[in-house]
């Protein structure tokens, strides 16, 4: 379906925008020490976003809109509505961290929040790369001021600043690659990109030789949004330094609309050289996966043994990337592709339930970063030392969690071609399992047999109790369920690569 006036496929976009705006206004007039209106709010939207989406993806429907700039399709409006849930997840989880730290005394983290969701939003939606462009910059802008937000924090600035600086790098390489890709192709959207580089010098507007730099730029820029090793120096100093909620943000919700745009630019937009662009992913995953690991056991701050485990994970993500085209052959690509997108959700779901426990333990004045924080939880907690071990569990990939099948999903699709290299690299990323197995089990360790050393009560609200026991339970129902999930992934992949 084509709707040139596009006001169909931005209704979520136009929708968030107008409400982000609206709860910056009424929070003027808000005076509750926790912002408890603009929470409400903010969450009221967030839910009609993820219920607009959800029914958008439901239906299957493919539209474009504002001269092919914008696309609504079933993988798009998953991921949106995926991504609106884990805000929601993120906000109330975080709440009562930001009120005791006094970074709730304007609505700013609220608005901020509604803002980089748009960004995502914008990003997930792109079929042009000057819009995946702009939303990436909304997002990126966004985030910057929510690492900075605590701004008598001196650790938290330096973060944004290191964030800051690394992200501008990162934001110019992805800009000049697209300005190379626009130089080669004379054009900016996806879909005549791909026919452009498709029919070969007769239909390039330059140099093959400039297409090749672009892609190569491209990648770079990719890799550092996903954190992938040589583009992961921001990721442990940005965790270990922002704010444990604004971490959240950062290492969830985003991580889809990264997915998002690897899809969009590499898949949608230069499949016709994806020899040339799995050839580099496969060099990202496996540093990603040797460095994330390895340097995640030397660790003993949680949250940058947290951000190591993110770089590999990212690692493992980007194998199902590598296992869509085989010897010429894009046979597997729904699989493969659907495989990582059922990994990257797995991924974000586990990340919430984990970074909600260490939410919970950190109180005023005192924050939970370090390991040997979690000594002794079950003693104190055991349903939080309960959610923090399915996590744990599930990021080792111990089955019956949905870690386990999101890493079997992934190897799956590795083993479906049947080329030497691809079966060397899921022998490799067994291998790195089973050492990163060794830090998260480590944290089990701690929790159920080291003695406490904090003796503080853990107080929660009802809402973020009953929210974490939901996110414990979906990573436990989904491994033991995961059909599903798998299914609805792999469709809304189907849909995309028709």
């Amino acid at each position: 379906m084509n709707d040139n006036l596009g006001w169909v496929v931005a209704y979520p976009e136009i929708l968030l925008l107008v409400m982000a705006c609206v709860i910056a206004l009424v929070d003027l007039f808000v005076k509750s020490p926790l912002r408890g209106a603009t929470h409400a709010l903010t969450l009221l939207t967030l839910a009609g976003l993820a219920l607009l989406t959800g029914l958008y993806a439901s239906s299957g429907q493919v539209a474009v809109g504002f001269g092919g700039m914008v696309i609504s399709d079933p993988m798009g409006n998953w991921l949106k509505c995926f991504a609106s849930i884990a805000l929601m997840a993120t906000l109330t989880y975080g709440r009562a961290y930001a009120g005791q730290r006094d970074m709730l005394r304007g609505g700013e983290l609220f608005t901020l929040s509604l803002y980089a969701l748009l960004g995502m939003f914008i990003m997930i939606s792109g079929h042009n790369l000057l819009v995946i462009y702009l939303g990436l910059e909304l997002l990126t802008l966004s985030s910057y001021a929510l690492v900075a937000l605590r701004r008598d924090d001196g650790q938290a600035i330096e973060a944004a600043m290191k964030y800051f600086v690394l992200g501008a790098l990162a934001s110019g390489f992805l800009l000049y690659g697209m300005s190379l890709i626009y130089g080669a192709t004379a054009t900016l959207d996806l879909a005549e990109v791909v026919r452009a580089i498709a029919g070969g010098d007769q239909t390039l507007a330059g140099s093959p030789r400039v297409l090749m730099l672009g892609l190569v730029f491209l990648v770079a820029g990719l890799a550092f949004k996903l954190g992938v090793v040589p583009f992961h120096m921001w990721v442990p100093d940005v965790y270990h330094g922002a704010p444990t909620a604004v971490t959240l943000m950062i290492g969830g919700a985003p991580k889809l609309a990264a997915f998002a745009i690897v899809i969009r630019l590499l898949v949608q937009g230069l499949l016709p050289m994806v020899v040339d662009w799995q050839q580099m992913l496969a060099v990202l995953a496996v540093m990603s996966l040797l460095i994330g690991n390895l340097a995640a056991i030397a660790q003993t701050s949680l949250k940058r043994m947290l951000a190591f485990s993110t770089i590999a994970q990212m690692g493992f993500m980007l194998l199902g990337l590598l296992a869509g085209v085989s010897g010429g052959q894009g046979g597997n690509m729904a699989n493969a592709y659907g495989s990582s997108m059922f990994y990257v959700v797995s991924y974000v779901l586990t990340t919430l339930g984990t970074f909600g426990v260490i939410l919970l333990l950190s109180r005023q004045g005192f924050e939970s970063d370090n390991i040997s924080d979690l000594a002794g939880l079950n003693q104190r907690s055991p349903l939080y030392a309960g959610v923090m071990a399915v996590c744990m569990f599930s990021l080792a990939g111990v089955p019956p969690l949905v870690g386990f099948y999101a890493k079997l999903s992934v190897l799956q699709a590795l083993l479906a071609s049947p080329q030497p290299f691809y079966i060397g690299l899921a022998v490799f990323a067994v291998l790195m399992s089973l050492i990163g197995a060794f830090y998260y089990l480590r944290l089990v360790k701690v929790m159920y047999f080291d003695a406490p050393t904090q003796t503080a009560v853990i107080e929660a609200g009802a809402d973020v109790r009953t929210v974490l026991s939901l996110n414990g339970g979906l990573v436990l129902a989904l491994g033991i369920l995961p059909g599903g999930l798998m299914a609805l992934c792999a469709q809304a992949i189907a849909a995309l690569i028709v």
